[in-house]
């Protein structure tokens, strides 16, 4: 899936000519001011990358970058500026400002630049995946909630929903359920636990919905499977 870029800029010219450089790799949005970005991202979408111009008319740039962050703290905001004064600069960098361009600017370092942020926040999401995966297989048993996970990493629950699904091919809570399913194999071939046992092990009160949730995913009753001694993956 290509990373996804907003262009908030109030020069209409300059984001049709930078969209058309930029599409041959990412997915291109554009706002033509603050407000319309923020109403973008307010909704769900799936920036990876804001291209913000510091000097648009209404909301200035910086105002636009700490609210862009309030929202949606995980977005790389790279700020477009002309104007490079050192307060401002200092004062984007307080609001947490990814990097830098300046205008007219140099197409092929500009390119460069984008690549290596988008490159260094794949491999932080790459962690925080891996962060909530040791977290549900710790608790399995005590069915983490998606919002707990995401209090875990200190990010919104829409975007770990989000992420996880990209990056593991299976929604949050299926993960959950598989994981289930896979320690329930292992008990029920290496233990003599009968199944209302083992549904209370890994964390289901009623054993009814195990073993509907057991079948539905394995096609195999918990009681058919372990009589089958079908190996469990590893």
């Amino acid at each position: 899936m290509p990373y996804t870029i907003l262009i908030v800029d109030d020069d209409r010219i300059f984001r049709s000519e930078f969209r058309e450089v930029l599409e041959d790799k990412y997915e291109v949005f554009e706002a033509a001011g603050g407000e319309q970005a923020l109403e973008i991202l307010s909704q769900p979408n799936i920036v990876d990358l804001v291209l913000l111009d510091i000097k648009m008319p209404g909301m200035q740039g910086t105002e636009v970058l700490s609210k862009i962050k309030s929202i949606s703290p995980s977005v790389l905001i790279v700020m477009l500026t002309g104007y490079g004064t050192k307060e401002i600069i200092i004062e984007s960098l307080r609001a947490h400002a990814d990097d830098f361009l300046e205008k007219p600017l140099q197409i092929q370092s500009a390119l460069q630049r984008i690549k290596k942020l988008l490159g260094t926040k794949q491999k932080y999401v790459a962690g925080v995946i891996n962060k909530i995966k040791y977290a549900i297989e710790k608790n399995f048993h005590k069915n983490i909630s998606l919002k707990q996970a995401s209090e875990i990493v200190c990010l919104s629950p829409k975007y770990i929903s989000r992420i996880f699904k990209e990056h593991t091919g299976v929604g949050f809570n299926e993960y959950k359920l598989e994981l289930k399913v896979t320690r329930a194999k292992e008990l029920l071939q290496g233990t003599d636990l009968n199944i209302n046992q083992i549904s209370d092990r890994i964390g289901y009160m009623n054993v009814e919905s195990f073993i509907r949730i057991f079948k539905r995913i394995t096609g195999y009753t918990p009681t058919s499977y372990r009589n089958k001694k079908i190996p469990v993956p590893k």
